[in-house]
């Protein structure tokens, strides 16, 4: 009885250290949209093959993406379900821009990663570039990633990626507004690109 106490009492200690260093993570991310463009400089390719820089995040809102090729579920889901969102609320495409930054630059060259979206959408623009300069990135706009073996075994071997799955809301500044969940309600998910497009 007494190891299952000590064993609760130091779950719930966790918990407590997770929700703490999250709502601090909020706090840091609310100041720094208050006080400038959200994440770092950066200089990456396009699908296009073209540089692109933080510069690409201005002039208009945005919905930004992280995911990668080879993702299962979550990835295609979450780009399929944005663009039926953004052809919904500004079908013409002069008020929203949208992009997905792959978290695997080791497999998803700027080329595939075109091919990839251009399968889905047509108004999400792709982004890759060399794997150091991605993670910096990455890093910057608090992303999370990791390479998970398929076989513990054969840690070399084929691999996924875990990733932070939610779409970032900026504004036309670059400024951080929201996040839209992977499974969020699509009514809600609309409502909060429509209250970006409103500023």
């Amino acid at each position: 009885m007494k190891t299952v106490r000590l064993i609760l009492w130091i779950a719930v200690a966790l918990v407590a250290t997770l929700t703490g260093w999250l709502t601090l993570e909020m706090t840091r991310t609310k100041d720094e949209a208050a006080s400038g463009p959200f994440g770092v400089p950066f200089q990456l390719v396009a699908a296009d093959g073209k540089a692109i820089t933080e510069k690409a995040f201005t002039g208009k809102p945005t919905a930004l993406f992280f995911g990668f090729t080879h993702c299962p579920e979550v990835c295609p889901t979450t780009l399929f379900e944005l663009d039926g969102w953004l052809n919904k609320v500004d079908p013409d495409g002069s008020k929203l821009q949208a992009y997905f930054v792959t978290v695997d630059p080791e497999r998803d060259t700027p080329e595939l990663v075109g091919q990839y979206i251009g399968n889905v959408s047509k108004r999400i623009t792709g982004i890759s570039g060399p794997p150091e300069k991605v993670l910096e990135m990455a890093k910057g706009f608090r992303v999370y990633y990791r390479k998970v073996p398929l076989d513990e075994e054969d840690p070399n071997g084929d691999y996924t990626m875990d990733h932070t799955a939610s779409v970032f809301l900026l504004d036309a500044t670059g400024r951080f507004t929201g996040t839209i969940a992977y499974g969020e309600n699509p009514d809600t998910a609309e409502q909060k690109l429509r209250n970006l497009i409103k500023g």
